[in-house]
């Protein structure tokens, strides 16, 4: 059985992203907002930039995957009615997949409907569902992550995919109380569990054959990057960037360290870091303290792009927190920062994440 931890980081995550949305910028994925950073070339093609010291170099860097088409697996349609247990144990049968909502912090379950082949049947989006093919669906978030009941009930949805990172969670149990069916999938992000949360939605859905086609897509392709970023990093962990990923909504005055069990310790990992939350026994998310930045002494920070200029960029980031200016990274102002939708989405487009983390992090000059 699953730690409760994930789904206690995903509630408190989504609180976190609520409460700041009044504030411009805060909330708003990096995708809505006009970007200038150039999209990094894959790994495999920077070969003469790779940094043999992964020491030598300073400054942040934006790291962009580039956008890609949905690419529909091919498979049976929907066989129905199915029933299906849930993350949170509740069976739950659905007859009717022709007017679907997919919902999550990061977009992903939106993305994976699409990816399945059923995106015509999606008749609505969460403020995360940042690519093309779903541009033109209604909004059914407001303040930022918040679910609008009354947008909601106005789609006349037959099934809803969500899970515990968005609220209220009246919400939710209103829609249930309106007779739709809901199925919560499992809040925990992580390169542990992408078959596992495909499966999820593919069953909810009616298309279990074109769920296994899918996970087996994404399994392969994180594997042929995982590879590839092997083949860069320093091969001896300790000589790897320490590194700690950093949650920040500067308006409101949140500042948290991601550690063990967060996701992105996987993260950190796959890209060919080195994970100082684990060393330091930071496990979970929890509130910066000048004792854990000091304990972990990063090298590296990673950040979401909407958090890093909510602190006034990098530069206002370590005014705000001296402890982090006096480390490695903040010496050195070694941050990496990546669209709020994308780093810590773990779906069909990780392979893309990680590609283009390891090329900001290991061929940083590549990155114009």
């Amino acid at each position: 059985m699953r730690s409760p931890l994930p789904t206690a980081l995903a509630v408190v995550c989504a609180c976190l992203l609520s409460s700041c949305a009044p504030s411009v910028g805060d909330a708003v994925p990096a995708r809505e907002q006009e970007s200038t950073t150039a999209v990094a070339p894959p790994l495999a093609e920077v070969g003469a930039d790779v940094l043999e010291d992964p020491r030598a170099w300073e400054g942040a860097t934006t790291a962009r995957a580039p956008e890609r088409a949905v690419d529909p697996v091919d498979g049976p349609g929907p066989a129905l009615p199915v029933t299906v247990e849930d993350a949170q144990g509740t069976q739950v049968t659905v007859t009717d997949v022709s007017r679907v909502l997919a919902l999550d912090v990061h977009g992903t379950l939106s993305r994976t409907v699409h990816e399945l082949g059923l995106g015509e049947r999606m008749v609505g989006r969460d403020i995360s569902t940042q690519f093309a093919e779903a541009a033109d669906l209604p909004l059914v978030t407001q303040n930022g992550h918040d679910l609008n009941a009354e947008a909601i009930l106005a789609l006349d949805p037959t099934l809803i995919l969500t899970d515990t990172s968005l609220g209220p969670w009246d919400v939710v149990l209103q829609m249930r109380d309106a007779g739709i069916p809901v199925v919560v999938t499992d809040s925990h992000r992580g390169l542990d569990n992408l078959s596992t949360l495909t499966m999820q939605v593919a069953e909810a859905l009616g298309v279990p054959a074109r769920g296994r086609a899918l996970a087996e897509r994404i399994e392969a392709e994180v594997a042929e990057v995982t590879e590839q970023i092997a083949a860069v990093a320093p091969a001896v962990p300790t000589q790897r960037l320490r590194t700690v990923f950093l949650y920040v909504r500067g308006q409101s005055g949140v500042y948290y360290l991601f550690g063990e069990g967060s996701g992105a310790d996987s993260l950190i990992d796959a890209v060919g870091l080195y994970d100082v939350a684990e060393e330091i026994g930071w496990d979970g998310m929890k509130p910066v303290t000048d004792e854990g930045i000091v304990a972990a002494q990063p090298e590296l920070v990673l950040m979401m792009t909407a958090g890093l200029e909510s602190a006034g960029g990098v530069e206002g980031l370590l005014e705000r927190l001296p402890a982090l200016a006096s480390t490695p990274a903040g010496q050195h102002r070694r941050f990496v920062d990546m669209a709020d939708a994308d780093i810590l989405g773990f779906g069909p487009t990780t392979a893309a994440t990680l590609d283009a983390l390891a090329v900001a992090v290991h061929a940083p000059g590549a990155v114009s």
